[in-house]
């Protein structure tokens, strides 16, 4: 039940830079899917940044950090006073599981309704 994106033989990428992707044998592919329309891959100034903050410490955000509390003053600062609450999580699945708990919480229900 767990298919490939592709009709032919599946793909084994081994390297990106920028906005493409090579395979072993070094064809090149327009990477629309992996979430890199903003910097793209292998960018310098993410990879230098993401190298500073490794060696200084790498965990996700279940620690208390000065940098998590500024960057969520400064994002609720672009948004209406009514969005003042930021949640940190580190993958989709794990906002919907959020999400999903808010609203349980607010509204005291426990139906769902869900379209495919």
């Amino acid at each position: 039940s767990c298919k490939v994106f592709y009709a032919k033989d599946p793909l084994k990428i081994v390297r990106a830079q920028g906005q493409y992707m090579f395979d072993e044998k070094g064809e090149k592919y327009l990477d629309c899917i992996n979430n890199v329309a903003h910097v793209g891959h292998s960018h310098p100034y993410v990879i230098k940044a993401a190298t500073k903050q490794m060696e200084l410490l790498n965990t996700n955000s279940r620690f208390l950090h000065d940098n998590l509390v500024q960057y969520a003053q400064q994002l609720t600062a672009t948004l209406p006073e009514k969005l003042s609450v930021c949640y940190f999580v580190n993958s989709g699945s794990e906002a919907n599981d959020l999400a999903l708990r808010l609203a349980r919480q607010y509204r005291g229900h426990q139906d769902v309704i869900t379209l495919e």
